[in-house]
C-alpha cells in the first residue's frame, strides 16, 4: 500500500533535533505494516526552500528512504473547484496538489496534520483515506492487533507523588516551564489520571475545580466570573488507540459530576503534538480565547462553554448535551459485540478484566454501528437507545436490557464495494475485516449501512430496565421483529427511561 506524507511529517521526521516523539512511532508502524513512503515533488520543492539549511541538505541524503512520485497528477475538475473556493496562498494550493493524488487514486492513504487538508478532503468525500498521525496509528492497530507490544492499556487515577518525574515524558514541560518540577513536587497528595505502558507514561491528565473567586487577572481578556473546570496537564502520546477521546470523556464526566459553568486550558502551540491537541479541543467545541502571559512565554487560552445547548448540525460542539427534540431509536446489539464497543455499560454479570482499553473502538466517543434495518431514516442528532440482546441460554424476558445513550452522528448509506464498506468501518468498528466481509456478503439484496455515533452515557447499574419492564410499560410491544433494527419510539417513552434508569437529567436540553 503507498502512503503519501505530508511535508511536515517528513520535516519532522529528517530534523536533527527529535520534534516530535510520534513521528517514531508512526514510521516504526509504517515499516512493522509494510507500507511504501512516498513524497510529492511539492514536498521536495518547500524543503530545499527550508531556511534551515542543514534540514534541507541532511534530507536530500536521505531521500533514499523514500518513493518520489515522479510525475505530478493533473487536478480533477471536482479539486480544482475545492481549491478555486478554499486555497487562499501558494501553500494551501500546494496542499491541494498532494490532496489531489490520493483523489484520482494513484495513492492509497495520506497522512498529514494539516486542518485544511483535512477540511478539503471531507469535503470531496475522501475523509477515510486521508489521515492524522493518531487515526493513522488506530487504523493500524485495529488492523494488525498481533504487532500491538502493549496488552493493557487502561486508565488510572494516581496520585502525583507516586508517578515518576524523572519519566521522558515529562521532558518537554520542563522546557516550556520551568517551575513544572516545583509545581508537580507540590501537587504530590493530588491525583492525575494517566496510562502507561512497559513501566512509561504514555498519557496524563490533571483537573482542577476552580470557583468564581479564582484570579484570572493573567488571562487576557480577563475571564468574568464563573465556575470552571480548568484542564491543569494534558499530554497524549500517539499509540493508536485513540487516547486522547478517552481522556475527553473525562474532561466532560468531570464537568458535569462538578456542574461547571466553562472548561478551559492554556497551551503552547510550539510542537506538533500541541497542535494535534489544540485540534482534538477544537474538535470538541473549544474555541480560542484569547493568551495567558507567563514568565516562560505567552500561552493559548482556549475555552469550552459547558451550559446546556444541543448542536444538531455538530453534535461533539455541545457534547454531551442531547435534545428531546429530535427523533429517538432503540438499536439492537448482540452480547459479543456490546461490551467489545462499549465497555462502559459492562453488565454486573461480565468480568471487567476481560475488557482493557487496547482497541481504539473501546476508548472512542465516536463509533460505528452497523445496521440491516429496513427503516434507515436516523439522522445526525437524533439519540439511540442501545439494548442488549438475551445472553445465550438465557431468556430475553429477564437478560435483555437498555444499557447506554448515545447521539448519532449520521449515516453512511452509500457504500461501493465491500472494501469500501471495511474502509469505512475500520476507524471506528468492534468487527474485525474477516467479520465485516461475511457482515457485507450475508445478504445480497439488503446491504449494511453504517451509523456513526458518540457515545454519551451508560445506565447505572441496577437501573436498567430489562424486556419485561420494557413490555410492562408499553415501550415495546413484544411483536416478532420489533427490534432486529432501529426501532422509534416516542419523547415520552424516553422520559419514562430517564426517570426508570434515574438518568442524570441535567444531560437533556428541551
Amino acid at each position: 500500500m503507498k502512503t503519501l506524507l505530508d511535508t511536515n511529517i517528513v520535516i519532522h521526521r529528517e530534523a536533527n533535533r527529535i520534534l516530535n516523539k510520534d513521528i517514531g512511532v508512526l514510521f516504526r508502524w509504517l515499516d512493522k505494516g509494510k507500507y511504501t513512503k512516498c513524497v510529492h515533488p511539492i514536498t521536495i520543492q518547500e524543503i530545499k526552500k527550508n531556511r534551515n539549511e542543514e534540514t534541507a541538505n541532511t534530507f536530500d541524503i536521505k531521500l533514499q528512504s523514500y518513493e518520489v512520485l515522479k510525475t505530478v497528477t493533473p487536478l480533477s475538475d471536482e479539486v480544482k473547484t475545492i481549491s478555486e473556493k478554499i486555497d487562499k496562498n501558494q501553500n494551501d494550493i500546494n496542499d491541494t496538489i498532494i490532496l489531489n493524488e490520493i483523489y484520482c487514486g494513484r495513492i492509497d492513504f495520506l497522512i498529514t496534520e494539516d486542518r485544511n487538508i483535512h477540511t478539503k478532503a471531507e469535503i470531496l468525500g475522501i475523509n477515510d483515506r486521508v489521515f492524522r498521525i493518531d487515526s493513522f496509528l488506530e487504523k493500524v492497530v485495529s488492523e494488525n492487533p498481533d504487532l500491538v507490544d502493549y496488552k493493557v492499556l487502561s486508565v488510572k487515577k494516581r496520585y502525583f507523588g507516586d508517578i515518576n518525574l524523572n519519566d521522558q515524558f515529562f521532558d518537554s514541560f520542563k522546557e516550556d516551564y520551568k517551575d513544572f518540577c516545583n509545581w508537580f513536587l507540590k501537587k504530590s497528595d493530588e491525583t492525575a489520571y494517566i496510562t502507561m505502558s512497559k513501566g512509561n507514561l504514555l498519557s496524563f491528565l490533571y483537573l482542577k475545580v476552580e470557583g468564581k473567586n479564582e484570579d484570572y487577572s493573567d488571562i487576557i481578556p480577563i475571564f468574568m466570573p464563573k465556575k470552571r473546570l480548568k484542564i491543569g496537564t494534558f499530554k497524549v502520546i500517539s499509540n493508536g488507540v485513540r487516547l486522547g477521546e478517552r481522556f475527553m470523556k473525562i474532561i466532560f464526566d468531570n464537568a458535569i459530576q462538578y456542574k461547571v459553568d466553562e472548561i478551559y486550558v492554556t497551551i503552547f502551540d510550539k510542537r506538533n503534538e500541541q497542535k494535534r491537541l489544540i485540534s482534538l479541543l477544537e474538535d470538541w467545541g473549544f474555541v480560542r480565547h484569547g493568551s495567558k502571559i507567563t514568565i516562560t512565554g505567552k500561552e493559548l487560552v482556549y475555552v469550552r462553554d459547558f451550559t446546556p445547548a444541543f448542536n444538531k448540525k455538530n453534535p461533539k460542539l455541545t457534547f454531551p448535551y442531547l435534545s428531546k427534540n429530535t427523533n429517538i431509536y432503540m438499536v439492537p446489539i448482540y452480547p459479543k459485540y456490546h461490551t467489545e464497543l462499549l465497555p462502559d455499560s459492562i453488565l454486573t454479570t461480565e468480568s471487567p478484566y476481560e475488557f482493557v482499553e487496547n482497541q481504539p473502538h473501546r476508548n472512542a466517543i465516536s463509533k460505528v454501528y452497523v445496521s440491516r434495518s429496513l427503516d434507515r431514516s436516523i439522522e445526525k442528532g437524533d439519540i439511540i437507545i442501545f439494548y442488549r440482546t438475551a445472553a445465550k441460554n438465557k431468556p430475553a424476558y429477564y437478560s435483555s436490557v437498555i444499557t447506554t445513550i448515545a447521539i448519532a452522528e449520521g449515516i453512511i448509506d452509500y457504500i461501493k464495494d465491500e472494501n469500501d464498506f471495511i474502509l469505512k468501518c475500520r476507524k471506528r468498528s468492534v468487527f474485525t475485516d474477516k467479520e465485516l466481509k461475511e457482515f457485507w456478503n450475508w445478504n445480497s439484496k439488503l446491504k449494511p449501512f453504517i451509523i456513526n455515533f458518540l457515545y454519551i452515557h451508560s445506565f447505572p447499574a441496577g437501573k436498567r430496565m430489562n424486556r419485561q419492564r420494557l413490555l410492562e410499560l408499553g415501550i415495546i410491544s413484544g411483536e416478532d421483529n420489533e427490534l432486529r433494527g432501529l426501532k422509534k419510539i416516542t419523547k415520552s417513552d424516553f422520559e419514562i427511561i430517564l426517570k426508570e434508569t434515574d438518568t442524570n437529567e441535567s444531560l437533556i436540553v428541551d
